[in-house]
């Protein structure tokens, strides 16, 4: 059977279950934790929960404010983000990459802000990552 996700309320994610369900993407996972912990310390990390419809992601956090959620799927993950309109504003006119741009405009609004995610299944998109968390998280 195909990995689907990790949606059983009572078991976080191992790091052994991490580890085969993304396969060769997991390098890209433990880049994209060190990237933003190198850029936002004190970096927390947690597994959260999101129901059963979402399963469990990985919250990394500076302090109180969530930076973005990461979503593990079979070969590869997701960079999820509430982006405010401030944010949505100062990403149009910074350097991000025009894919990265489009999933913002189309992503749903939501109270908390635009809902926006990144699949990451290579190393540009990590960058792609890191550079929408910066603009989330200066403005």
């Amino acid at each position: 059977m195909a990995f689907t996700g990790f949606y059983d309320k009572t078991q976080k994610p191992t790091d052994e279950e991490l580890e085969e369900a993304l396969g060769p993407a997991i390098g890209l996972w433990h880049e994209l934790r060190k990237s933003i912990a190198r850029e936002f310390p004190p970096l927390a990390e947690e597994w959260v929960y999101g129901g059963k419809n979402y399963g469990w992601s990985l919250r990394l956090k500076q302090k109180k404010r969530a930076i973005l959620y990461m979503k593990p799927l079979a070969g590869h993950f997701l960079a999820c983000f509430a982006l405010g309109e401030k944010a949505v504003q100062v990403a149009h006119r910074s350097d991000l990459a025009v894919s990265v741009l489009k999933l913002i405009d189309k992503a749903p609004k939501y109270a908390e802000g635009r809902g926006v995610r990144i699949e990451v299944k290579a190393a540009k998109d990590v960058r792609g990552a890191v550079k929408l968390a910066r603009v989330k998280m200066a403005n």
